[in-house]
């Protein structure tokens, strides 16, 4: 199950990330996954000063993000990183690492997230594409948006045919590392939202329970 989000960034922010890329330098992507041949595109330097100033900006905004915070439950999410993809720049299918270096201890990617700068209408292609089984579900997000999807699932981003492509990435390590637990909390959080004023006090009480119960279980 993947989550697409409206509003993640503020327009203010969008501007603001969008100077800042600007001026910010890129490298080659290819230094953090240098055996994947089919990755093409550039990756904020992690030395540059801004790069610090526009990796707190995404991720506070995720932190704030309520729908982000009840889909992905957090434990640890690594700092998002700006990326940028000029004509004829892609990302062949792949699927990312189980382990990611951040900090001390590795973070371990149970999900992956992609939040959209540039505007779809300033470039062409540059698709992000999730296979869902044999069925490729292409993604072009509004700046500000975000999507939120498994990283076990096998994905690619699409050669850009024009314009530029800027985007930030991130990874999530979940209190709930397996995706189908996961899920079937995000959904029953979903019906109490949805439908819990319409229950019986009682009958809500007992689905809040058991919503609880299986956190105690699947939670680690």
């Amino acid at each position: 199950m993947f989550l697409e989000l409206d509003n993640v960034l503020t327009a203010t922010e969008v501007a603001h990330l969008t100077a800042i890329s600007g001026q910010l330098r890129f490298v080659d992507g290819k230094l953090s996954n240098p055996a994947n041949i089919s990755k093409d595109n550039l990756q904020a330097d992690y030395t540059d000063p801004r790069n610090a100033e526009a990796t707190n900006i995404l991720a506070a905004a995720l932190a704030r993000s309520v729908p982000f915070m009840e889909f992905a439950m957090p434990r640890r999410v690594a700092p998002p990183q700006m990326l940028r993809y000029g004509p004829g720049m892609k990302y062949g299918a792949h699927g990312d690492s189980a382990l990611m270096p951040v900090g001390a201890t590795p973070l371990r990617s149970d999900l992956s997230c992609t939040i959209f700068i540039s505007d779809p209408a300033s470039y062409q292609g540059g698709e992000l594409v999730i296979h869902l089984g044999t069925r490729p579900v292409a993604i072009k997000g509004r700046p500000g948006s975000a999507v939120v999807y498994p990283s076990t699932q096998l994905h690619e981003v699409r050669p850009v045919q024009a314009g530029m492509r800027m985007v930030a990435i991130t990874f999530i390590e979940s209190l709930v590392s397996d995706e189908h637990c996961r899920t079937q909390l995000y959904e029953i959080g979903e019906v109490l939202a949805l439908e819990g004023l319409k229950m019986s006090w009682l009958n809500r009480v007992r689905l809040e329970l058991v919503q609880q119960n299986l956190k105690r279980m699947w939670m680690k």
